[in-house]
């Protein structure tokens, strides 16, 4: 890991966000942060490296990179990253962490496959067969005894999944197979036992397609998982930083991932370098979709009347129409107008907004500009948000960016591929680091109304 002398001005602004959000109670409180689990449903991207990584690290990545999850190695002697080099990894690390919206993957590296080649010095699973691999299995249930203690100790609530990483090994040998298989399935139903969620991280042509194998043609014998970490690789030249707008597939030609919906997270790409904010560390990199995936809560009723467009027009009195009768009913939301929602711009309605434009210390003109429209849609609380988010306020981010950016994104709450693009191309434009991700710098360019966009719109008045 490497912080440039450049990135200290990144840095400090990273934690003006992180205090601004904290002000605003839109971080989880210490209790609320004691009872997160992770990861929950979620659709995004996650970084794992070795080392858990120092708090102003956490915070440059969490206000310039794309990732919300995050894993770290928390048990198992076959640990490259053991307890002695894991001086960050704290309760206090891990609530401050959870505070702040990071979802956590919480890794154990334990006894590996009887004939896995790696680890040659680490301890292994035991392939005698009796009794169906009960040693096997007794390793397994002390590995995740072991694992919820080291979790709670850190104050993992429950519910959370642990992941138990398996490297891969040749699964062509019965016994190296089946005792894997027997360590596993044990793992998963002492976790339960245990009140967790059992997660399996694994190459996709060994542990993963032994796991899926096992579901077809055993079923019953074995207790499957309830999520899988595939590792499959891609070629790195194919993904360039940062990740690209179409997330990597989560099918795979090794296990049948239809079986898995909503149970499966992809590594895609192993150890290299990734730069945010001018805060370099070596990671490998996930996506996820797990669970629901990343839903936005139900929209509120606002009035009965649509308020979403891909573009947001000029209004002036005497104008008509579905826009007019929208911003009506955002005006009266703020207390501002308080007659009908008739769709005609009266000059009832040009009153209430020269109060808006009074509320925000403009210059009264009565009229919605995309200036206008673009503080009028954004006015609420002003949270982190980058792709994987889902809440009312990314919905604002994606009315104000039809407001005052290019346009023409469907207004979903969910923070997604295209809404990523949608803020990139109005970070260009206003000369902000192009991150994709909306943070204390965007949020002020956007709540101004400060127009950016990186084509030609038609305005039709």
């Amino acid at each position: 890991m490497r912080i440039s002398a450049r990135s200290r001005r990144r840095v400090a602004a990273a934690l003006t966000t992180i205090a601004t959000v904290a002000t605003s109670m839109l971080v989880a409180s210490p209790a609320e942060a004691r009872s997160r689990v992770s990861p929950g449903s979620f659709t995004g991207y996650a970084f794992d490296q070795c080392v858990t990584q120092p708090q102003d690290v956490m915070d440059v990545w969490l206000t310039s990179s794309p990732y919300w999850a995050v894993g770290i190695y928390i048990a198992g002697d076959s640990r490259y990253c053991g307890d002695d080099k894991q001086t960050n990894l704290t309760p206090e690390w891990v609530a401050t962490q959870l505070s702040y919206g990071w979802r956590l993957i919480p890794i154990t590296v334990g006894p590996q496959a009887s004939c896995a080649t790696r680890y040659k010095d680490k301890v292994r699973i035991k392939a005698d067969p009796t009794d169906d691999y009960a040693a096997a299995r007794e390793q397994a249930r002390a590995e995740a005894a072991e694992t919820v203690r080291r979790a709670q100790l850190l104050g993992i609530p429950e519910r959370t999944t642990l992941w138990y990483d398996i490297e891969h090994f040749d699964i062509g040998k019965i016994r190296c197979r089946d005792s894997a298989l027997a360590f596993l399935s044990a793992w998963t139903t002492k976790l339960h036992e245990l009140n967790y969620v059992s997660g399996v991280y694994s190459s996709a042509s060994s542990g993963i397609k032994m796991l899926d194998e096992a579901r077809r043609f055993s079923p019953g014998r074995y207790t499957m998982p309830d999520q899988l970490w595939v590792a499959e690789w891609v070629d790195a030249g194919g993904y360039r930083q940062p990740p690209t707008p179409e997330p990597p597939s989560l099918y795979s030609a090794y296990f049948d991932a239809s079986a898995w919906e909503g149970k499966v997270m992809r590594q895609y790409r192993g150890g290299h370098d990734e730069t945010y904010g001018g805060v370099t560390i070596n990671i490998d990199t996930n996506y996820l979709h797990l669970g629901r995936g990343s839903v936005a809560p139900k929209e509120p009723h606002h009035c009965g009347v649509q308020i979403d467009f891909a573009r947001y027009r000029r209004q002036w009195t005497g104008r008509e129409g579905e826009q007019v009768t929208a911003l009506q009913c955002l005006l009266r939301q703020k207390r501002l107008y308080h007659g009908r929602l008739h769709g005609i711009f009266t000059p009832r309605t040009e009153r209430a907004v020269e109060r808006f434009e009074a509320s925000r210390g403009l210059v009264e003109t009565g009229r919605m500009s995309p200036n206008r429209w673009g503080r009028l849609l954004t006015m609420g609380p002003t949270p982190l948000v980058k792709i994987g988010s889902a809440s009312h306020a990314v919905r604002r981010v994606q009315r104000a960016l039809n407001a005052v950016g290019d346009g023409g994104l469907e207004v979903t709450g969910v923070f997604d591929p295209a809404t990523t693009a949608a803020v990139r191309a109005y970070q260009k434009a206003r000369g902000l680091p192009a991150d994709g991700v909306v943070a204390l710098d965007t949020w002020t360019e956007l709540t101004n109304g400060r127009i950016g966009r990186t084509k030609a719109v038609a305005d039709t008045s």
